[in-house]
C-alpha cells in the first residue's frame, strides 16, 4: 500500500533478455512494505519471452507501467528513458536480474524524509558472483547505525578506505540525478559511478549499515563486457577525466582528489593520471597504495578458489555483521 507520509518513489526496470529474472526481481518490488508509486518497466526489443512476462505483471498489478521500444536504445539510454517517465521524487534503478530485500523501500525512504538534502540513500551492497560462487559485501563499515554523511566525512571514510557506494541499493533523488547531467552515454559502463559520485559528493548521502539489495554478477553483464575492450574502457576513464576537469563539477572533483576516489579504476587509471596535466595533482601516494591495493584484491578474487577467496573477503571485512 502507498503510504502517504512518505516521498514518491518511482521504481525504473530497464530490461533487455531478462524474462527469466523479472519473476524473481519484480515480485521482490511489489511486496515492499511500502509500495512505490510506480513501477516503469521498459522493454528494449527483448528477444526472449520478457515482454509476454512484463504484460502479465502489468495485467495484475495497476503499479506496472509497460512501455516497449521500437528499437534497441542500449542500457544508458534506457535508463534515462525510464527517469523521462518517472513521476515519483525518488527513483530507484532496479535491475532485471537483482533482487531487492524486505524493508528496503521503508528504511530508506524514512531517512531520506529526516534528510531532505541528501542526493540518495545507500545501503551495504550483497554482491554474488554467479560463475565462482563468491559472494562478498561492499560499503561495510561506513557507520554503525542510519545516518547523513556530508561530503567532508565522506572524503574521510574514503581516506580510510570505508566508503563505497553500492548502485543497484541507492534511492535518488530525482533534482539531483537530473542536476549533474543523468547517465552519460559516453561514459558508458561508468556513468552510474560518475553520476553517484558527482551528485553525492555535492549534496551528502543517507546510508543504511545494512545488505538491503542482491547484485548479481554475470561474465556478459555490460558492465564486464565492456571492460574486456580495453581501447573502449580506456575512452571511458578518458571521459571521466573531462568531466572532472571541467568548471562544473570543480568542487567535487577536488573531494575525490582528496580521498583518492579515482582508486577504483586501478592500472588503467594510473596510466592516464601520469600523462594528463590536468591532473598533476592527483598521482598522491594514497591514490597509489589505494590503488595497488584494490589491483591485488581483485587478483585475489580472480584467481583463488571460491571457498579460499570467500573466506579471505570475510576476514578482511567484507562481509556484515550478523543481526543478533
Amino acid at each position: 500500500m502507498l503510504d502517504s507520509s512518505l516521498p514518491t518513489l518511482s521504481v525504473v526496470m530497464p530490461n533487455f533478455n531478462h524474462g527469466k529474472h523479472l519473476s524473481t526481481s519484480l515480485p521482490a518490488i511489489l511486496k515492499q512494505s511500502a509500495a512505490p508509486l510506480e513501477v516503469i518497466i521498459i522493454d528494449d526489443c527483448s528477444t526472449d519471452d520478457s515482454w509476454e512476462v512484463i504484460q502479465g505483471f502489468a495485467r495484475q498489478n495497476p503499479l506496472v507501467r509497460a512501455f516497449r521500444n521500437e528499437q534497441n536504445l542500449g542500457v544508458v539510454a534506457n535508463t534515462n528513458k525510464g527517469l523521462e517517465l518517472a513521476r515519483g521524487e525518488y527513483v530507484y534503478f532496479g535491475s532485471a536480474d537483482d533482487e531487492v530485500y524486505p524493508g528496503f523501500f521503508e528504511r530508506s525512504l524514512r531517512l531520506l524524509q529526516q534528510h531532505p538534502r541528501a542526493a540518495y540513500s545507500c545501503t551495504i551492497g550483497d554482491w554474488h558472483e554467479l560463475a565462482s560462487g563468491f559472494n562478498w559485501h561492499v560499503g561495510v563499515g561506513m557507520a554503525d547505525a542510519p545516518c547523513f554523511l556530508s561530503p567532508e566525512r565522506m572524503v574521510e571514510l574514503e581516506r580510510r578506505g570505508k566508503f563505497f557506494i553500492a548502485s543497484h541499493t541507492t534511492i535518488l533523488k530525482r533534482s539531483a540525478w537530473l542536476e549533474v547531467g543523468c547517465l552519460l552515454p559516453a561514459l558508458k559502463w561508468h556513468s552510474d559511478w560518475f553520476a553517484l559520485y558527482a551528485c553525492g559528493f555535492r549534496y551528502g548521502i543517507c546510508y543504511l549499515p545494512e545488505p538491503l539489495a542482491r547484485f548479481n554478477i554475470f561474465t556478459t553483464s555490460y558492465y564486464k563486457s565492456g571492460r574486456r575492450d580495453e581501447a573502449a574502457h580506456r575512452a571511458v576513464l578518458q571521459g571521466i577525466l573531462d568531466r572532472l576537469a571541467s568548471p562544473e563539477f570543480a568542487r567535487e572533483a577536488e573531494l575525490l582528489r582528496q580521498g583518492g576516489s579515482l582508486f577504483q579504476f586501478a592500472g588503467p587509471m594510473r596510466r592516464l593520471l601520469r600523462t594528463d596535466a590536468r591532473f598533476k595533482g592527483w598521482f598522491t601516494p594514497l591514490l597509489l597504495r589505494r590503488s595497488l591495493w584494490h589491483s591485488f584484491q581483485l587478483t585475489v578474487k580472480d584467481h583463488l578458489p571460491a571457498w579460499l577467496a570467500n573466506l579471505y573477503f570475510r576476514l578482511a571485512g567484507y562481509r556484515a555483521p550478523k543481526k543478533a
